[in-house]
């Protein structure tokens, strides 16, 4: 198989071959990993037993999906990613917020990936072997997960789909055999000892609907373009790519979060996942848990890597997705070196989440309303100015930057890192809020509110390829038409 060529430019209709049910195996496949299961560890470990644990997850995942899942018919319109699309609102230049969000937020999840998964490889191989679980036997774990992922990333979007594929199926079995591997031991309880993390059950019970359930779609936020811009709009209608969409997206996040607030409850597992699951185990069982915790890490990590890749590639356009990759590669596994001895894995679980839900949210809501103020309508070449180095275009606004749609995202995101509530940070606004953490509904609200009166009066006269927002800005000879006698930028 060639390695994929394709960064951040359009997709020729030719080459899109892929289709919804293509969209249901990635997302399930590669979301079947100890990188997803660990968040249905969260709720017990917030001091959530069964029945709270699983009602926070479903809610908060059923709202995050209804948020998401519609992002996709973005990228189904313009053949290319996410972060790029945006640019029809934030201007060429200024999409690289959405870049930016992107890949802190692959980032993110692939070094909890590498960090969950080589800590359970490390467990049962000392299990197993008598061989020590120590730092260095967990640095190796590391390297061997991350250099299995990085082949799978480089090769891009058609291996990881035959991966995605081949984990959907291998993965529920390893899972079902799990849920009868822990079945003696399943208690409905709160680990022992574990305390409402807020002091109380309401509080605590949004703050797991949000960092447990919420946080999954979210993560996929600038992720699901990379997989529907190889989805032709010609052969497939909207209507179906979005029900794809949601639905692995459903069953993709629910299925290893309910099995890892199972095994939570089933391992007493408190304060740390791993290392109780693994002790948790019955002999039996180990090698599928090995298997489980290396195939499931290098899909999952594989596909966050393979996004990061063309994030960055968007973000330095001189580059190309291969060198990018490697780059994003050796960044994630540092990383996964600094969580793993030197944080708390709940701590930076949870902030992580949060603080890039409030980031993230704004910036998805913007591109939502964009997408609907222009009914999908979208000019694809006057996308890729910025990454063929060029000026002008429908989407230039000032400079390639649309100061009202970066403006209503700063506000979002200030707002919802006020309202914030981590072990390492407490926003000011939760004076406000009771001690609620709302930064999720803040954030998008106000991004939403900040861009539409910002744009309200030109938003009015809407354009067929783009909103008469970007019109508004524009100066002479930046229309559609100027892309392709645009000259290229000194």
């Amino acid at each position: 198989m060639p390695i994929e060529q394709r960064g951040v430019d359009t997709i020729p209709e030719e080459e899109r071959t892929s289709g919804p049910r293509d969209l249901i195996s990635i997302l399930l496949g590669s979301n079947l990993c100890l990188g997803v299961i660990v968040f249905g560890w969260l709720p017990p470990s917030f001091g959530l037993g069964l029945w709270p644990s699983v009602t926070a997850i479903v809610t908060g995942t059923l709202v995050g999906i209804a948020f998401t899942a519609p992002l996709a018919l973005v990228s189904l319109r313009t053949g290319t990613n996410l972060s790029t699309s945006s640019g029809a609102q934030f201007g060429v230049r200024g999409r690289l917020v959405g870049s930016v969000v992107g890949l802190l937020l692959s980032l993110g999840y692939t070094a909890l990936t590498l960090w969950v998964g080589g800590d359970v490889m490390a467990g049962v191989l000392s299990r197993l072997t008598g061989l020590p679980d120590t730092g260095l036997t967990r640095a190796a774990m590391y390297g061997v997960l991350a250099a299995c992922t990085v082949v799978g990333a480089v090769f891009g979007y058609r291996l990881l789909l035959r991966m995605s594929k081949v984990l959907s199926v291998g993965m529920v079995v390893l899972l079902a055999v799990g849920v009868l591997a822990y079945a003696g031991d399943f208690t409905t309880a709160a680990p022992p000892q574990t305390p409402y993390l807020l002091g109380s059950f309401w509080p605590t019970w949004l703050l797991a609907a949000v960092a447990a359930g919420l946080s999954g779609p979210v993560a996929f936020i600038t992720l699901l373009g990379d997989y529907t811009r190889y989805v032709s709009p010609r052969r497939h209608r909207s209507r179906t790519v979005l029900r794809a969409t949601a639905a692995g997206l459903l069953f993709g996040l629910l299925i290893p979060q309910l099995f890892g607030t199972y095994t939570a409850l089933a391992a007493r597992a408190g304060a740390e996942y791993a290392g109780p699951l693994v002790a948790a185990a019955p002999s039996w069982y180990l090698v599928p848990l090995l298997a489980a915790a290396a195939a499931g890490s290098v899909g999952n990590a594989g596909l966050m890597l393979y996004s990061m890749g063309l994030d960055l590639d968007a973000i330095v356009p001189r580059t190309t997705r291969t060198r990018a990759t490697l780059i994003a590669a050796a960044v994630a596994t540092g990383f996964v070196f600094l969580g793993s001895f030197a944080w708390s894995a709940q701590d930076a679980m949870t902030s992580f989440v949060l603080l890039l839900t409030a980031i993230g949210t704004p910036w998805a809501v913007i591109t939502l309303i964009g997408y609907v103020r222009c009914r999908g309508r979208y000019d694809e070449q006057a996308l890729q100015v910025f990454n063929q180095r060029s000026r002008g275009g429908a989407y230039w606004f000032r400079g390639g930057w649309n100061p009202r749609a970066t403006a209503a995202w700063a506000l979002g995101a200030a707002t919802g890192l006020a309202a914030v509530t981590t072990p390492f940070y407490q926003g000011p606004l939760l004076a406000l809020t009771g001690g609620v953490d709302c930064s999720f509904v803040l954030s998008g609200l106000v991004g939403a509110l900040a861009y539409t009166a910002l744009t309200f009066r030109s938003a009015a006269a809407t354009a067929t390829a783009a909103p008469a927002a970007d019109r508004e800005d524009r100066g002479p000879g930046t229309g559609p038409e100027a892309v392709r006698t645009a000259s290229p930028a000194r």
